[in-house]
């Protein structure tokens, strides 16, 4: 993990505001863009949400499927199963 040197306070409502050079850097530029968040002891980690297949975790080749994305490959291999 690489230190950044900025501090930022929470807000009455529990809102952290991402300095504007980092989601330049990390290219989080249009107010859509969705964060994922993990937790690792005490750690907090933010990533940019990018979707990915719910079985394989590829994210090329995706379709969505009752508000699940999967892979073209995982998607041929279940219609095989189905068979």
């Amino acid at each position: 993990m690489k230190a950044t040197g900025i501090v930022r306070q929470i807000d009455s409502l529990g809102r952290i505001v991402i300095p504007k050079e980092l989601r330049r850097v990390m290219k989080i530029t249009d107010e859509k863009d969705s964060m994922e968040i993990f937790t690792e002891g005490d750690t907090i980690i933010l990533k940019k949400y990018e979707p990915c297949c719910m079985f394989c975790n590829e994210a090329d080749d995706l379709v969505e499927f009752k508000g699940h994305s999967i892979c073209m490959s995982c998607l041929n291999e279940l219609n095989k199963a189905a068979e």
